[in-house]
C-alpha cells in the first residue's frame, strides 16, 4: 500500500460528459495530484439524466470508462430547494464508498446533485478526515442558480435576505428562506475549510454567516493549453490592418450572455458595420431558459439562410480543451459577456494563454481580472449597444489590439492551485498568506 494520503475530490459532473468550469477545475486538480508525492487523488463525479444509458439497474456509484480512481455518482431524485437526495440507496452506496476509500481529505467542489446532507454524513463516517469545500458560485446563498441575479429584472443582487429572496421567488415565503439558510448552514458547519477562486466572493460568504477564519482564497489554475504540445503560442500575430475576429467560449446558457452578443451583432448589421466575424464555441443550450434558447436558435436559423459571404456569426458547437489551440487561433478577441458576477471566469485565463485580449462585462470577477483599457476592454453588463460599440472599436481602431495584447498577464498555473490546496489539506492554519495568493 502507498504511504500517500488519499484525497477524495467530489465533482459536479465529469468534464468529459458535461462541460463547465467547476468540473474542469476539479479535474485539473485530480490530474495534477496524480503525480504528487504526498497525496493520491480519487475522483467522484456526478451525472444526471443527460446520459440515461449510464444508469444501470441497481447501480448507484460506478467506475468511469475503466479508468483507475475515477467514479461516477448516479444522482437521482434530487430536491433543488433543500439540496438533498431522497434516494436512501444512493446515500447507503455513498456511505459504503467512503468506508472502502477511507480518504484522509474529502474535497467537495459542489453539493449540487449530491445533497448538502452528504457533507454531514461524511463527517459521521470519517470523523478524523479533513473536509474542504470550494465554492464556484453562490448556490448556498442564492436559490436563483447561485448567480445572485434578481429574477424579475435580471439585475445583480449584492446581498441576500428573507424578503429579497422572497421577491425573486414569491411562491416561497420569507420564512422558507430563513429555514433554508439554517438547513444549509447546519450541514456546511461540518466543513473545516472553505475556499473561493476570487477574493470578492469571500466577503459574500462571510456576510452570509460563514466563519471568516475558515475562508481562504485559492486561485483556479490550469495547465497551459497553448504549450501542451511543446509548440508555444507566439506573443504576436502577423501584422494586419484590422483585428476583427471575435470568439465566445463556454456554455450557451442565459448567464453566459451569448444572446447579448447576438443582439450586438444585429445592431451593428443594422447600422451597416459588417467588417467583423464572431465564432460561438460551446454547448449545453438545453440548460438555457426557453426564452433565451428560442432567441438563440432563431438567430442560428436566420444566419444559416444568409449567403456565406454575408454571415457574421458562426456556431462551431462544443469543444474539448485539446481543441482550444485550433479554435483560439481563429480569433483575435475573446468575448466574455456574462450576465452574473462570475466566480472566476476560467475562459479569461484560457484567452490569456493564447495571447487574446478579453472584452468582458464590467462586474465581479471579470472586472477584477481584466483591467479596462490596460489589457482588455469592459462594457456595461447586459447592454447590447455597449457591446456593439466595443466590438466596432476593437475591430477598427489602429494599434488597440497590439497595445492590449502586449500587456496581458500570465494566467494562474495549475501548480499554483495545487500548492494552495495542499496547504489547505495539511491544516489550513499554517501559512495563511500562502493560501491567499494567486
Amino acid at each position: 500500500m502507498s504511504d500517500k494520503k488519499t484525497v477524495l475530490l467530489v465533482s459536479l459532473f465529469h468534464p468529459e460528459l458535461v462541460r463547465g468550469g467547476a468540473q474542469q477545475v476539479c479535474y485539473e486538480l485530480f490530474e495534477g495530484l496524480r503525480d504528487d508525492p504526498e497525496y493520491r487523488p480519487v475522483l467522484l463525479a456526478s451525472i444526471d439524466a443527460t446520459y440515461p444509458a449510464l444508469y444501470k439497474s441497481g447501480a448507484r456509484i460506478t467506475g468511469f470508462d475503466e479508468r483507475p480512481d475515477e467514479f461516477l455518482f448516479l444522482s437521482r431524485d434530487y430536491d433543488h430547494w433543500w439540496h438533498r437526495t431522497s434516494d436512501p440507496l444512493l446515500v447507503e452506496s455513498y456511505t459504503e464508498f467512503l468506508e472502502q476509500i477511507r480518504p484522509d481529505v474529502v474535497h467537495f467542489h459542489h453539493f449540487l446533485t449530491y445533497g448538502v446532507e452528504l457533507i454531514s454524513l461524511t463527517r459521521r463516517v470519517l470523523p478524523e478526515a479533513r473536509l474542504v469545500m470550494t465554492f464556484h458560485e453562490f448556490l448556498a446563498i442564492c436559490n436563483a442558480n447561485g448567480h445572485m441575479v434578481r429574477r424579475f429584472d435580471n439585475s445583480l443582487c449584492r446581498t441576500a435576505s428573507q424578503v429579497r429572496c422572497h421577491q425573486c421567488f414569491p411562491e416561497r415565503s420569507p420564512e422558507d428562506f430563513f429555514v433554508r439558510k439554517l438547513w444549509l448552514q447546519s450541514h456546511l458547519g461540518a466543513i473545516d475549510a472553505f475556499t473561493c477562486p476570487s477574493r470578492f466572493m469571500l466577503d459574500h460568504y462571510a456576510d452570509w454567516g460563514l466563519a471568516r477564519d475558515k475562508l481562504f482564497h485559492v486561485t483556479n489554475g490550469q495547465r497551459d493549453y497553448a504549450t501542451a504540445d511543446d509548440q508555444p503560442v507566439q506573443a504576436r500575430q502577423e501584422a494586419r490592418e484590422t483585428y476583427n475576429r471575435f470568439g465566445f467560449f463556454g456554455q450557451i446558457i442565459d448567464a453566459k450572455g451569448v444572446h447579448i452578443i447576438l443582439r450586438a451583432v444585429a445592431l451593428l448589421r443594422a447600422e451597416g458595420f459588417t467588417d467583423f466575424t464572431v465564432e460561438i464555441n460551446g454547448d449545453n443550450i438545453n440548460y438555457a431558459s426557453p426564452e433565451v434558447r428560442a432567441e438563440i436558435e432563431e438567430f442560428i436559423e436566420a444566419e444559416k439562410e444568409r449567403p456565406v459571404g454575408e454571415r457574421l456569426v458562426w456556431f462551431n458547437g462544443s469543444y474539448a480543451t485539446r481543441e482550444l489551440r485550433s479554435r483560439m487561433a481563429r480569433i483575435d478577441w475573446c468575448l466574455v459577456p456574462s450576465m452574473w458576477w462570475e466566480a472566476f471566469a476560467l475562459v479569461i485565463s484560457e484567452a490569456w494563454m493564447f495571447k487574446k485580449p478579453v472584452i468582458c462585462s464590467n462586474v465581479g470577477a471579470m472586472a477584477d481580472r481584466v483591467r479596462d483599457e490596460k489589457d482588455g476592454l469592459q462594457f456595461e453588463m447586459g447592454d447590447p449597444a455597449g457591446l456593439a460599440r466595443t466590438i466596432k472599436r476593437a475591430a477598427s481602431e489602429p494599434g488597440l489590439w497590439q497595445r492590449l495584447a502586449g500587456a496581458l498577464p500570465t494566467p494562474p498555473a495549475r501548480a499554483d492551485m495545487i500548492d494552495g490546496f495542499r496547504q489547505i489539506y495539511r491544516d489550513g492554519n499554517g501559512n495563511r498568506a500562502h493560501c491567499s495568493t494567486g
